[in-house]
Formats: C-alpha cells, structure tokens, sequence
C-alpha cells in the first residue's frame, strides 16, 4: 500500500481528499502559462477538495485558496500522492 503514495499520475485521476505534490507541468505555451499563473507549479502540494456531480470542474485548495480546473488542464499536470484521506 505503500507503493501506491510513490505513484505518479495526473492530477485528473486524484481521489477526493488526496493531497499531492506537482511533478511536472505538461503542455506549452498560452496552456502552461495559464496553469501556472493559477499558482501550481512544481514542487507545489494541491488538496483535491472536491469534484462537481459530472466530474468537471475539479475544485483544488492550492497555496491557501480555492481553484476550480477543468479536467482537461488537470490532466497536464503530473502529480505523486503525499497523503489519501481514507474517509473520502
């Protein structure tokens, strides 16, 4: 179970209540800048506080605040688990 904390995968995928660390930023240019002008960027922690009844748009707690992102920009983001919340 261990393992599954040192997964990479992207931030797309993340349960509810999962913390995670951002890896690596996919995409360029107009994309990337967007992204990070949201405030992730590597080596950034991001709580995946929520998702909407359809899945899009995925609401993030990210250096203190709410974001909601688009499935589409998360799934441009590489992230590892730090931490699961077992109760979401």
């Amino acid at each position: 179970m261990n393992s599954e904390f040192k997964e990479k995968m992207t931030l797309k995928d993340v349960k509810c209540g999962t913390d995670v660390k951002v890896l690596k930023l996919q995409g360029e240019g107009a994309t990337k800048k967007r992204i990070m002008d949201m405030g992730i960027t590597k080596g950034i922690e991001i709580n995946v506080r929520k998702t909407a009844p359809l899945g899009d748009p995925m609401e993030l707690t990210v250096r203190g605040y709410e974001l909601s992102i688009r499935k589409a920009d998360a799934e441009l983001i590489e992230v590892q688990i730090i931490k699961e919340n077992k109760t979401a």
